[in-house]
């Protein structure tokens, strides 16, 4: 039995590394100034920022349900079934979307499974990895699905926002609290455990974000996902938008703090993120893995 997997762009998996990992990745729709792009195919993280700064109106949307499933298509003529892993259903209603199609359509039905995984950016990129191995390990679809869901919550994610200028104008902020925020120059950390983008910490200098950050993803390795540490199952990424300097610095900050930690991925944010937080970020993770 053959498994397919197929994520979407939010996984931070460009169409060219799919190519080489051998499987699909769904371009996810970004709306500026009312027209229409798709993530890595005509709009690029470097366009992305450029209109982003320009004060234009940029927003994601979600994948038409009839193209994800002529992908679906294509995939099922090579192969058994279909791992859909989209991004969580916490940040977006497109996995309720896809596995509501999944499971109406005959010709899907019992062939394409969609993981409610809870994971975006670098730890959805994660659960990509694992199925991808669990597939090549000779996994059945429905067994890579039943592990990425019992699984699903053992992940975190910090992201430290450069700027409360995209909080503000994406309706998070008051303009009076993004205005004191912007005047004492506090950097707010936030975090993702699984479902929402929620506030977590508040600083002022990029320092201290980090070690806020670190202490964070230091409780979590030695509290909640302790068991998986001992077993060697946890890994380390970071995660920035168009901030990749300090990126590869603060990796470098966390291979010698977790010197027994599998340290994964420097990738992008996606679209969908830095929609809302803007350039600058920078953002470590944990994540289960296979």
């Amino acid at each position: 039995m053959k498994t397919a997997i197929i994520t979407d762009s939010n996984s931070g998996i460009t169409q060219d590394e799919a190519k080489e990992l051998g499987i699909f990745v769904v371009p996810m729709p970004v709306l500026v100034n009312g027209e229409l792009f798709f993530e890595d195919l005509t709009l690029s993280q470097n366009e992305f920022y450029r209109k982003l700064k320009s004060d234009a109106n940029v927003s994601t949307s979600q994948p038409n349900p009839l193209d994800v499933g002529e992908i679906w298509e294509k995939a099922l003529e090579t192969y058994d079934s279909v791992i859909h892993i989209p991004m969580s259903s916490g940040l977006s209603e497109t996995c309720h979307t896809l596995s509501h199609y999944a499971d109406t359509e005959s010709r899907f039905k019992d062939k394409v499974f969609v993981v409610d995984n809870q994971r975006i950016s670098i730890t959805q990129r994660q659960s990509v990895m694992d199925a991808l191995n669990m597939a090549k390990d000779g996994k059945s679809a429905k067994e890579i699905y039943t592990w990425l869901m019992e699984t699903k919550m053992q992940s975190s994610i910090y992201i430290m926002v450069d700027t409360l200028k995209y909080l503000k104008k994406g309706g998070r902020l008051t303009p009076a609290v993004a205005a004191i925020g912007t005047l004492l120059k506090i950097k707010p950390v936030l975090q993702i455990q699984g479902e929402k983008l929620d506030q977590f910490a508040k600083v002022r200098k990029l320092s201290d974000a980090k070690t806020t950050m670190l202490k964070a993803i230091k409780k979590d390795l030695d509290t909640r996902f302790a068991d998986i540490v001992k077993a060697g199952k946890m890994t380390i990424s970071v995660a920035h938008t168009e901030n990749l300097v300090e990126a590869e610095k603060f990796k470098d900050e966390i291979c010698e703090i977790f010197p027994d930690a599998e340290f994964c991925f420097v990738n992008p944010l996606s679209l969908s993120v830095a929609c809302h937080i803007g350039p600058g970020a920078l953002a470590i993770a944990c994540a289960v893995k296979y």
